[in-house]
């Protein structure tokens, strides 16, 4: 779930990549880094770390260029080394970097595939690197000084041809241009915009935020399959598009509306906020269905960030308080993304802090985006009842996540998912609450599609264990 962000622009590019980057911080903590094109040379720095700590003044000067791409790094599939953290570069053909959001699922076939064949050598454990030496092979066909734009089509496609599984994909190719292209079933995001000052400058990223931040204008997402090639310089660009998948069926990933994008995001056209007011608005029938007799909630508290918004719309629709009863540091890291489960625990009790009052005495319904674990939900119920919570309920703002993911989100394997042999009373068994409620994945659906009835079908594997075919 990285964010990516590419920018063709009239000034120079580092300062509103870094400014960008800010914007997404929240898709990535642990590495950042940028690579910018100038004078026919690629520009790169690149460091572990949050945004503002991978960036030093010094950097950003030796950073030249009006053209450029980064990324901020969630720990997937390759994350241990400097080396691995992107844009990653190759200097032939042409010398192309690349910044990748997402997962493949074939990346060990393609190493193997990439070093017999196309004698090409992988050097990490990185499937952005293999996505990479696919995508210059596929344009080394050509044996041009110059490339043009149907030619990195004819590359993109073949891409879609050999890569299976999730990829938004933002690249530089010197002489050449920018370059962003997105899988044939669209399941991570990509958008586009454009600010005209003293020129037409072009810009994409991984959510719409990153657009606002600069006054650049959301055009629209970039389509399932669909690629884009800004060339020219400075006061000439141009900007072609083309799908160049074959057979392309949009399913966005669902998980990006529960909790991996910002709220005031709009993705594939569906605002991220709207979705989730609608998602904690059909979660109230759940609720009401768990109690037929009659519900004895007190007061609703989201577990702060993401569920605010659900938890708002839930409360309204069940005539109950809502309260803030759990205060966030907002300088403690987001315990999702952390790369392992020792981090994430000890992190639950850095990053909130209880409000007694709102819990002393009371019947509670704690709202939560997601059950994924089952770890932190533990330590949260643990926290409410410590405070002095009567009772304690817990709802969900999507339904129990049961299987594993292959797209870009750090859920490996089902011993780590708490439903995935557990039903409704065993997980609230689990985590010590007295109820446990989750929503529909109909409902969830429905509050998404609300916003863009033209999307048939969502990336939900991780709640019904149906992955996408390969191609």
């Amino acid at each position: 779930m990285c964010g990516i962000v590419g920018i063709a622009a009239s000034e120079t590019a580092s300062f509103q990549l870094y400014e960008a980057l800010n914007m997404l911080q929240h898709r990535g903590q642990d590495a950042a880094g940028m690579v910018t094109h100038a004078d026919g040379r690629l520009c790169t720095h690149k460091a572990k770390g949050l945004v503002r700590d991978a960036f030093q003044g010094v950097d950003m000067e030796l950073l030249a260029g009006q053209m450029g791409i980064a990324q901020v790094r969630y720990p997937t599939a390759g994350s241990h080394s400097i080396a691995e953290v992107q844009p990653l570069y190759v200097n032939s053909p042409y010398g192309i970097a690349i910044a990748h959001n997402g997962n493949l699922t074939n990346a060990d076939l393609l190493a193997d595939e990439l070093f017999k064949t196309d004698f090409r050598h992988v050097n990490t454990r990185s499937d952005s690197e293999v996505l990479l030496n696919v995508f210059a092979h596929e344009i080394n066909k050509f044996k041009k000084i110059r490339l043009t734009p149907e030619e990195v089509f004819a590359a993109v496609k073949a891409v879609h041809r050999r890569c299976h599984g999730a990829y938004a994909v933002v690249a530089l190719i010197v002489g050449f241009g920018l370059v962003a292209f997105r899988d044939p079933h669209g399941v991570r995001p990509l958008v586009m915009g454009m600010r005209r000052d003293k020129t037409l400058n072009y810009m994409v990223a991984s959510e719409s935020v990153a657009l606002d931040i600069l006054d650049f204008e959301l055009i629209r997402d970039l389509h399932a399959g669909e690629a884009v090639c800004i060339t020219g310089s400075s006061g000439d660009y141009q900007m072609h598009t083309r799908q160049c998948a074959d057979n392309a069926l949009s399913k966005p990933c669902i998980f990006e509306y529960v909790y991996l994008a910002r709220p005031d995001s709009v993705l594939d056209d569906i605002s991220v906020y709207k979705a989730r007011l609608r998602s904690g608005e059909r979660l109230a029938r759940r609720v009401r269905q768990s109690f037929p007799a009659g519900h004895d909630i007190d007061v609703v508290i989201p577990i702060p960030d993401t569920s605010r918004t659900a938890a708002l719309s839930l409360a309204h629709e069940l005539g109950v308080k809502y309260r803030e009863g759990f205060i966030k540091n907002r300088y403690i890291d987001r315990t999702f993304i952390m790369p392992d489960q020792r981090q994430r625990k000890d992190s639950v009790k850095r990053k909130l802090n209880v409000v007694e009052l709102e819990f002393r005495g009371k019947n509670v319904l704690l709202v939560d985006d997601s059950v994924v674990r089952g770890t932190t939900s533990q330590e949260i119920v643990r926290m409410a009842r410590k405070a002095g919570a009567q009772r304690v309920y817990f709802a969900s703002a999507s339904p129990p996540v049961k299987h594993p993911n292959f797209y870009g989100i750090n859920m490996p394997s089902y011993e780590e998912l708490v439903a995935s042999d557990k039903g409704e009373e065993e997980v609230a068994a689990f985590i010590g609450a007295d109820r446990m409620i989750y929503q529909t994945l109909e409902d969830l659906i429905q509050s998404c599609r609300e916003g863009n009835p033209s999307i048939k079908q969502f990336e939900c594997s991780v709640f019904d264990g149906q992955y996408l075919p390969a191609p």
